[in-house]
């Protein structure tokens, strides 16, 4: 699958009724196409159209499903963030790089402040975890300066989507696009 950066995206217009499919379909991205044209007024055919546009302008990037883990599998999640000795673009290349090549580390923000990378993490215990984490800090190419785990001990509330509904919009138009 091609990576986002390099889709090639056409344009499309942000019109009311595609600000709603956006928005419904990231809430529940299994939704038929029949429901989704019921619930923004359109024809299936029209819907599906647009959502199909949508797809091509690079805006609907991919679909997943949430899996229950704690139903499944022994695993701990946690948040680690990394502190680098220099913050210049050759030594955030290689970092990213390195993450993006181990699928434990399943989401990696650079920040602002003191630390400069946090990244959510997937691992079967915490020994795992902690492997994980001597396996980056030992790689010097990646100028890793610290190391800084938090595991979670309670989910109040997980990701379900941005909300979109709620964001000004890039284009505020409301043709048929």
């Amino acid at each position: 699958m091609a990576s986002r950066q390099s889709r090639q995206q056409s344009t499309v217009k942000l019109d009311s009724l595609n600000r709603k499919i956006l928005t419904l379909i990231q809430y529940n991205a299994d939704i038929t196409n029949t429901d989704l044209a019921e619930q923004v007024g359109l024809s299936p055919a029209a819907c599906s159209k647009r959502v199909s546009n949508l797809r091509q302008a690079g805006l609907l990037v991919g679909f997943h499903a949430e899996v229950d883990l704690n139903r499944m599998c022994e695993h701990v999640l946690a948040y680690v963030e990394f502190t680098l000795h220099t913050n210049d673009p050759a030594t955030r290349q290689r970092f990213s790089a390195a993450i993006n090549e181990l699928p434990e580390f399943m989401d990696c923000l650079r920040l602002s402040g003191d630390v400069d990378y946090i990244s959510f993490t997937c691992c079967r215990d915490v020994k795992a975890l902690n492997q994980l984490c001597d396996t980056m800090a030992s790689d010097t190419s990646l100028g890793i300066k610290k190391i800084n785990t938090r595991i979670i001990v309670e989910r109040a509330k997980w990701f379900l989507g941005y909300p979109i509904d709620r964001l000004k919009w890039l284009q505020e138009s409301d043709g048929n696009g």
